[in-house]
Formats: structure tokens, sequence, C-alpha cells
């Protein structure tokens, strides 16, 4: 029997024993001229999105005679900021701010408070019913906005909310939806369902387990969910204009286009400073929660 034993041992030992046979894993190393173009592109790419910013803060800065000048500059010659007090001056930029922010916010929130049990059911029960929604998911981006602002006006006029903010938000809400729904399901799938077999061993209930298990591991989905619907909300323009009559409840978007004349001309000091205050608290947000977007989705998601 030892001496079985011993042969046994000796053969694992010449053929290499269970990783015998493996080849070890080659990794494949980037030369530097790739390494250098990737980096060239990734500059290039950076350089092309952040032009127009760039220009648009140039532009904010500069006096009258530089704007009409044929020789544009980078940077201003004279800096001025009497385009930022002619902007608050001619339209009622903080008014208007303050509905963009309420609209956004809601739009946010409640989008996602209805997003998260649906993307939930969607991507743990696939069923017939789930693989429609999703099917509605995807179709119902590809519908242009022009194809659904008269029906969706009569259906407001009917609940007379024309003219209102919760109108609007509402509005919101159903168009960010489906994608939020899209992004969400794609998070939960990524879930392993150890931890909610784990929660329903211990006795929690479905609800129970949504709230205190699936709720925080999907903290990044979630704000990275209701970052896109605050920021679709905020810089929406279409819906607003067609949806908000009087000036007092217009948001930023819609008060925008008041720098543009009769004719078409714009006025470029003001029309710059006030478009480069309604992008600034899109950029605060996302620097404040770019964290949570990044972090790890099952960071300290240990069951001791």
């Amino acid at each position: 029997m030892c001496d079985g034993r011993a042969d046994l041992g000796a053969a694992r030992r010449v053929s290499g024993g269970p990783a015998a046979g493996r080849r070890p894993a080659v990794t494949r190393r980037t030369s530097k001229p790739a390494r250098a173009g990737q980096y060239l592109a990734l500059l290039a790419y950076l350089v092309f999105l952040a032009f127009p910013f760039l220009w648009l803060i140039s532009t904010s800065f500069k006096p009258a005679r530089e704007l009409s000048s044929l020789h544009p500059t980078w940077i201003p010659k004279d800096p001025t900021l009497a385009n930022y007090r002619q902007a608050f001056d001619e339209q009622p930029l903080l008014e208007a701010a303050g509905n963009s922010l309420i609209v956004a916010f809601s739009a946010a929130v409640v989008a996602v408070v209805i997003a998260t049990p649906m993307a939930y059911v969607m991507a743990r029960h696939r069923t017939l019913l789930a693989r429609a929604a999703t099917g509605w998911v995807v179709i119902s981006q590809a519908f242009p906005f022009v194809l659904v602002i008269i029906p969706l006006f009569l259906v407001l006029k009917n609940l007379h909310l024309i003219n209102s903010l919760p109108g609007l938000i509402m509005v919101y809400v159903v168009w960010a939806l489906p994608f939020a729904l899209w992004m969400l399901v794609g998070y939960v799938r990524a879930m392993p369902t150890e931890l909610e077999e784990a929660a329903a061993v211990d006795g929690a209930s479905k609800l129970r387990t949504l709230v205190s298990v699936t709720a925080p591991l999907l903290a990044p989905g979630i704000v990275a969910t209701a970052l896109f619907a605050f920021i679709t909300a905020w810089n929406e323009f279409f819906f607003a204009l067609v949806l908000l009559k009087t000036p007092e409840k217009q948001t930023l978007p819609v008060v925008l286009t008041h720098f543009l004349g009769a004719e078409g001309a714009a006025d470029l000091g003001p029309l710059a400073a006030a478009a480069f205050l309604a992008t600034l608290p899109s950029l605060v947000v996302f620097a404040i929660i770019q964290k949570r977007i990044t972090g790890g989705m099952l960071a300290g998601a240990v069951k001791s």
C-alpha cells in the first residue's frame, strides 16, 4: 500500500502534478509607438471636448470690441465682467436656474425611485414580460421628440398640467425612465446572487433584501443614473419651450434663447456668460459624486 502511494507521488512529481500541461499566462505588452499613439488620440479627444468650453469661457470675458474683431484671440486682452452684469440685468437667470434645479432634481429622484425596483425585477426574473419591457426600453429611445410632443401636449392639457413645473417633471421622468432602467439592469445583473440568497437564509423578505442588501450595493449605479437624469433634465430645451409659457416658470435653457434678437443676431457676450453659468451645476455635481460613480460596486460586500 505504501509502495503504491510512493509510486503515485513520484508519478505526480514527474508529470508536474495537477497543473501539468498548463501553459504559463502570456502577458501582451503594448509597444511604445502604439502606446504613444493611444495617448495622442486621447489627448486629441480631450482637446476636441474642451475646445468649445474653453472658447465659451474666453468669450464671456471679452468686451464688445474684441467680440467684433476680425482677429479673435484665445485670451481676452482686456477681460471684463460686464457681460455677466448685463446677463443678470437683462434676464431673470437666478429664477430660471431655480426652476431648472427643482425640475432636474425632482425628475432624477423620482426616476431612480421608480427604476430601481423595476430594474431588479427585470434582471432577476427573466420572464416574457421582462423581455417585453427590455424591448420597450430599446425601442423608446428611437422616438424623436417631435413625434410625441402633440399627444403629450394633449394629455397634459387634459390633466391641467400645461405651463406647470409638475407637468414638466412628469415628462422628464417618463423620458429618462427607459435609459435609467437599462443602466440599472446592467448593474443588477453584475451583482452576485449569493448575497441575496444569504439574506433570504437569514429570514429577510424580498423588500428587506432590496432595501438593505441590493440598494447599498447598487449605490454607484443609482448615483450614475441619477446624474444622467439630472443632466438630461437640466439641459433639456424642447419640452420646456413647448410646455412652459409664463416667463416666471421657464427653465434656464429657454431663458438663454432670449439673448437672441428678432432677426437671429446673438448678443454674444451676455449669451456666453449666461451659458457658462448654466453649465456649472452639471460640472459641480459630477465633480462631487464622481468618486461614487467610479467606486467598486461590491466594496465591503463581504458577509461575515
